[in-house]
């Protein structure tokens, strides 16, 4: 058994990502942001779904038209070729993320 809380470094000069589960259509992970955003200008725009979770911490999504301030808790599924951005995540502590991305 692990925990997802286990084993994150204090500090993070880049995002931690964690592999917790890949099969052929299911791709689990963990995100460990600290301050960390999406470079300016750059949008994900993932051939994918992708749910998320915030588990700890906050972080602002950034889509096209509009934006979503996730707080512990907050989830939301983002459709494949959603153009999306992380803007702010907490600069001061730990943002965790459960993140499932859903091949089709």
């Amino acid at each position: 058994m692990t925990n997802i809380f286990a084993n994150i470094p204090d500090k993070l000069p880049d995002e931690l990502f964690t592999t917790l589960l890949k099969c052929d259509n299911v791709h689990i992970e963990r995100i460990v942001s600290k301050g960390h955003t999406t470079p300016p200008e750059q949008w994900y725009d993932q051939a994918w779904d992708e749910w998320v979770m915030v588990l700890e911490g906050q972080a602002i999504l950034v889509y096209e038209q509009s934006e979503q301030i996730l707080t512990a808790g907050d989830y939301v599924l983002i459709p494949a070729h959603t153009k999306h951005r992380v803007e702010w995540t907490t600069p001061d502590s730990h943002t965790v993320w459960l993140a499932v991305h859903l091949y089709h």
